[in-house]
């Protein structure tokens, strides 16, 4: 078994990316926000990278696919919440824009993770 393998991964990194930019638009929202969609967005985007480096390090395929699942789940919430703040007008359509293309590619890597995974798992 490698150790920290998960740092191998493209789509760990690019995850982690995302959360620097989420916690820097999150700067923008209203104060009466931070416990609110603030803290909620946060939660939902630090636990993307954080899942995949959990399922990686588990031993069982299934256990990782469930891992990566989990993480995409996060990440489908994480586009959600932007487009929620986009109707608040706490952020503009570009932005919005500029995060979907992002996520959109590790919503991608994150599929063909499992894909792969579940090959090896047969």
């Amino acid at each position: 078994m490698e150790d920290f393998y998960y740092r191998k991964l493209k789509v760990y990194h690019l995850a982690k990316a995302l959360v620097a930019d989420i916690y820097t638009i999150c700067n923008y929202f209203p104060q009466q926000e931070s416990y609110g969609l603030t803290n909620q967005i946060q939660r939902a985007v630090i636990s993307i990278p954080s899942n995949i480096a959990e399922g990686m390090g588990r031993f069982s395929i299934k256990e990782r696919i469930h891992f990566i699942e989990i993480s995409y789940g996060s990440l489908m919430e994480v586009m959600c919440q932007l487009e929620v703040a986009e109707t608040l007008n706490y952020i503009t359509h570009e932005q919005l824009t500029i995060e979907e293309i992002k996520i959109t590619e590790i919503a991608k890597m994150l599929i063909g993770l499992r894909k792969n995974l579940e090959e090896k798992q047969k």
